[in-house]
């Protein structure tokens, strides 16, 4: 790529990283914002592990009052950010605390709270109009990245996945706590962590908006979760581990934000919409196959990748190290359990072309891939990893 290719880039102007970070919560939202009232948008599994006790404490104690909407699913559909919103009509600032639906839900609340704007008429990009309440987000993956994103994924109708893209809908602060990602399952850990290192994989060979920021910040991504994320996966409770882990996802959050994902989510999202399984996970089963795909219009990108990842590839062709790339994945993903097909979660063959039709119609994220991906395409790969 030429350093002299136009290009923007834009993140969260206040981004707050360490261990305990999430103490500092009640003080942030005084001084910052003045405020008396907040709402805490999350889920039900969270709040029940206990998870956010620590914070709710620390609020108990600050005089603030604040509420909390514990409605949140996996790819919340609209009614959930709708009930969100009318929750947050009460409230100073909207605090997202959890996965990216809760983030995701937060970002539309803080939003639609102000009641300028319908959420029918955000989908697409660059088509929100209306201000928004004050935002902080504080993830409890290292996943997402969505304390960074201008995205909200939403589920419409009953298996179709929208997305919001938006300035507005980037937080005013971005707060990063490690002690908050302890106490994640293992095979949770895993499919977080590869959907990051997907979002670094894909914004270093997006083809449309590839610039030298996101490259930088991919780069350091994948150094970041290749190392750690092996090492989070056997022991969940090294704070270091989980630390380097938030901190790469962030980083790949950063770098498509501004340099979007492309073909791994467009046929991952089908698989979340229709069979609800879980987007990391769905985003692993298609990566090697899509990488694959690409090989030949990304081979530069992905060797230069390869030797971050696995150095002893350095002094081989450069064919050769996108292959290495390649095949580091598919082992990285293998050692951290992600080992079955797409049948060994009851998908019938004959659903596939369903799902091919369906991934077609993801042509924001379809644009950006640097091979175009025809219909039959689409179907191929899902047979491959069927």
């Amino acid at each position: 790529m030429h350093t002299n290719n136009d290009f923007e880039f834009k993140t969260v102007g206040d981004i707050r990283f360490g261990v305990n970070a999430a103490l500092s919560l009640p003080a942030l939202l005084i001084s910052r914002f003045d405020a008396k009232s907040i709402l805490i948008v999350t889920d039900k599994g969270l709040v029940n592990a206990g998870v956010l006790d620590t914070v709710f404490a620390e609020l108990d104690v600050s005089g603030l009052t604040f509420s909390v909407f514990d409605g949140v699913q996996a790819d919340p559909p609209e009614a959930i950010i709708l009930a969100a919103a009318e929750q947050a009509k009460k409230a100073d600032v909207v605090i997202g605390i959890g996965g990216g639906s809760s983030m995701d839900s937060a970002k539309l609340a803080a939003v639609l709270a102000m009641e300028q704007q319908v959420l029918a008429a955000m989908y697409g990009v660059d088509l929100v109009t209306s201000q928004r309440k004050p935002l902080v987000l504080i993830p409890t993956t290292a996943g997402t990245g969505s304390e960074v994103t201008p995205i909200s994924i939403v589920t419409t109708g009953e298996s179709t996945k929208a997305g919001v893209v938006s300035p507005v809908l980037y937080p005013d602060v971005a707060l990063l706590d490690p002690c908050l990602t302890v106490g994640l399952p293992a095979h949770i850990t895993a499919e977080t962590g590869v959907d990051a290192m997907v979002h670094a994989i894909e914004a270093f060979t997006s083809k449309h908006k590839k610039n030298p920021l996101s490259d930088n910040l991919a780069v350091k991504a994948l150094q970041l979760l290749s190392t750690h994320l092996p090492l989070c996966y056997a022991n969940g409770k090294d704070l270091d581990h989980r630390g380097a882990t938030l901190l790469g996802a962030m980083l790949a959050g950063q770098a498509f934000a501004n340099s979007p994902v492309a073909a791994v989510h467009a046929l991952a999202y089908p698989l979340g919409g229709i069979y609800h399984m879980a987007h990391g996970l769905t985003n692993a089963l298609m990566l090697p196959y899509v990488m694959r795909f690409n090989l030949a219009h990304a081979e530069q990108e992905y060797a230069q990748l390869g030797v971050v990842v696995n150095p002893h590839l350095a002094g081989l062709s450069q064919s050769e190290q996108a292959l290495g790339f390649i095949e580091y994945m598919q082992k990285f993903c293998y050692d951290l359990g992600i080992t079955k097909r797409l049948r060994d979660y009851g998908i019938e063959q004959a659903a596939l072309t369903d799902l091919a039709n369906a991934a077609m119609l993801q042509t924001r994220l379809l644009t950006n891939n640097p091979r175009t991906v025809t219909f039959e395409d689409a179907l191929a790969l899902y047979q491959e990893a069927w």
